[in-house]
């Protein structure tokens, strides 16, 4: 059986904002930083299509981001390829500070071993800037899936195996591999969908031509509540104060499932040490204002307040976590 979690970031996340904040402001580079920075406005360019989680979080950090700046954040959605056009294009930018990249932490993790050739090198081509929050996932079913729980689910995919199709928001998309790890792990035969983004597969689920997906808590909350789709358990061992009706997978008959995503701000490398300083602080100083904490608790955001090099150690632990899924399914991507 496989156990994927996240025990490090979970024990992380309950730091104090405060010790990082200063940790943060004692860098001598941040003093340094260039005193017209910046001088027009920044581009955060999101790998996915408008709507998904990803997107939902960029856009309350480039808001708020913007504000911090005194420039406007730009969210450019670059959809595609799981997500790779949009990071190809952050990694191939020029490294001013004026192209940040926001992705999931998870997705970019898993593509390295997924891919055997990316157009980037995620340790090369990218510099970690800030790890802004983890989200569990949740496990959808259109309302028309007669089961009612996770465990009537697992008992109707080995009723009819092969024939319920679930959806992600592309191949090798952390959304994919929490399917994959379901699918391992209640030991049942379910088949992949990709779609490009979790906003049509989300739609496709709604329509009935797909029977179930894991999505981001923070996209899938209004059809939840809206009736739309169905909730049958989130993903992390413990429950959601955003939606604390809703089951763990491992209440529900899987004890080893646990995963949370994380999205995370990434500029090109090379970029100035003195800028990257900046926007960490600039970044890091949102998920304390109490207008973003509460809109993070009302979506199912746990905040990050880890350090740069937190954030790079953490990366790395990520990649060789997933590799491990990936080399275990046998799942690529090319």
């Amino acid at each position: 059986m496989f156990l994927y979690t996240f025990p490090a970031l979970a024990a992380r996340v309950a730091r104090p904002f405060v010790g990082a904040l200063l940790c943060a402001m004692s860098l001598t580079s941040f003093a340094q930083a260039p005193s017209d920075f910046p001088r027009r406005p920044l581009r955060m360019v999101v790998p996915y299509p408008p709507g998904g989680s990803t997107d939902i979080v960029g856009r309350i950090v480039a808001a708020k981001l913007g504000e911090n700046l005194g420039q406007q954040v730009i969210v450019d959605n670059r959809p595609g390829a799981g997500g790779n056009l949009g990071t190809d294009a952050v990694a191939k930018a020029a490294p001013d500070g004026y192209t940040l990249l926001m992705s999931s932490v998870t997705t970019l993790a898993i593509g390295m071993s997924l891919y055997s050739k990316l157009p980037y090198d995620l340790n090369k081509d990218l510099e970690p800037v800030a790890l802004v929050g983890s989200v569990p996932f949740v496990l959808l079913v259109n309302p028309g899936v007669p089961a009612k729980s996770a465990r009537e689910l697992i008992a109707l995919a080995k009723e009819k195996p092969g024939q319920i199709n679930f959806g992600s928001a592309g191949t090798g998309t952390s959304a994919h591999f929490a399917g994959e790890m379901f699918k391992s792990l209640a030991a049942i035969d379910i088949v992949h969908v990709p779609y490009k983004g979790n906003a049509p597969a989300i739609a496709d689920l709604i329509g009935g031509q797909i029977q179930m997906m894991f999505d981001f808590l923070p996209s899938a909350v209004p059809f939840i509540k809206s009736g739309k789709v169905r909730a049958l358990a989130i993903t992390p061992t413990r429950r959601s104060t955003a939606v604390p009706e809703i089951p763990t997978l491992a209440e529900s008959g899987v004890p080893a499932y646990d995963v949370l995503s994380c999205f995370g701000v990434f500029v090109p490398a090379k970029t100035p040490s003195q800028i990257v300083t900046r926007l960490h602080f600039e970044i890091a100083r949102i998920s304390a204002l109490p207008d973003v904490k509460e809109r993070y608790a009302r979506e199912g955001v746990e905040p990050s307040h880890e350090t740069q090099q937190q954030f790079r150690t953490y990366l790395q632990a990520e990649i060789a976590k997933w590799a491990r899924l990936v080399k275990d399914t046998g799942v690529r991507a090319d």
